[in-house]
C-alpha cells in the first residue's frame, strides 16, 4: 500500500465525544432559549462549527452563548477524556512507521482544543483543522492537508465516522476508512455510502495497519 499519510476525524472516531457534544449544545439552547430541543431539531445544525451555529442562533450573544457551551463540554469531557480503547497504540504504530497524522473535524477550535487537552492526542498530528463557521467542509481541509504534505490523493486516506466523512474522502479521491467503533455510529448508513474499509473494532484498525505498513 502506497499510503504516506492520512487523516482522522475526531468526534466518534477517537474519542467518544458525541455524547459530550450533544449534550452541551442541547443545555447550551435550552438555557439561550428556554426549551428543549429534540434530536433531529439537535442534528439538524451540525456543519458549521460552534462558533457558526451560535453566530447563527443568537447573533447578538454568540460569544456568551459559545462560552457557556465550552464551559459545559470542558466539564462534562472529564468522563468521557480517554480515547477508544486501543486508538493509542494504533496512532503509535503509524507514527512508528513514519506515516504522517492529521486531523480534519467539523469541530470549533475551542472545542477540538478542550478534547485534545483532555484525551492527550495531540502530539500525534502534524496538522490540525477545524470546522468552518459557515457550512460543512471536510473536502477542502482535506484538500489542505495534501498540499502542506506534497502528498497526490492516492497518497493518503481519510478515517471518519460519519456518512459525510465517505464523502468527503470520495469527493477528494482519499482512501475511505470508516471507523465503526462507536456505540453513536450509524453502521448501515455509513455502510451505504461503500467506504473502501470499514472496521466495527479497533483491533481490526489495528490489525490492518499491522499487515498494510510492515
Amino acid at each position: 500500500m502506497n499510503l504516506k499519510g492520512i487523516i482522522f476525524d475526531l468526534d466518534g472516531t477517537l474519542i467518544n465525544s458525541l455524547p459530550v457534544v450533544r449534550t452541551s449544545l442541547s443545555r447550551t439552547l435550552l438555557k439561550f432559549t428556554g426549551r428543549e430541543y429534540s434530536d433531529k431539531e439537535l442534528s439538524s445544525l451540525f456543519g458549521p462549527s460552534e462558533e457558526g451555529i451560535f453566530k447563527k442562533l443568537f447573533p447578538d450573544i454568540w460569544e456568551e452563548s459559545l462560552q457557556y457551551y465550552l464551559d459545559e463540554y470542558d466539564n462534562l469531557h472529564v468522563d468521557y477524556a480517554e480515547p477508544f480503547p486501543g486508538i493509542t497504540e494504533a496512532l503509535t504504530l503509524l507514527q512508528e512507521r513514519k506515516i504522517k497524522l492529521a486531523l480534519v473535524s467539523g469541530k470549533g477550535a475551542g472545542s477540538m482544543k478542550i478534547s485534545l487537552q483532555h484525551s492527550g492526542l495531540e502530539h500525534f498530528f502534524e496538522t490540525i483543522i477545524t470546522g468552518s463557521e459557515l457550512r460543512a467542509s471536510k473536502p477542502e481541509h482535506i484538500y489542505q492537508i495534501l498540499n502542506c504534505w506534497h502528498l497526490s490523493p492516492k497518497e493518503a486516506a481519510y478515517v471518519g465516522d460519519i456518512a459525510y466523512d465517505v464523502h468527503a474522502a470520495k469527493e477528494v479521491g482519499v482512501l475511505s476508512i470508516s471507523a465503526l467503533w462507536a456505540e453513536t455510529a450509524q453502521i448501515q448508513k455509513v455502510l451505504a455510502t461503500n467506504p473502501e474499509y470499514s472496521f466495527a473494532k479497533v483491533e481490526l484498525f489495528i490489525d490492518w495497519i499491522k499487515k498494510n505498513f510492515p
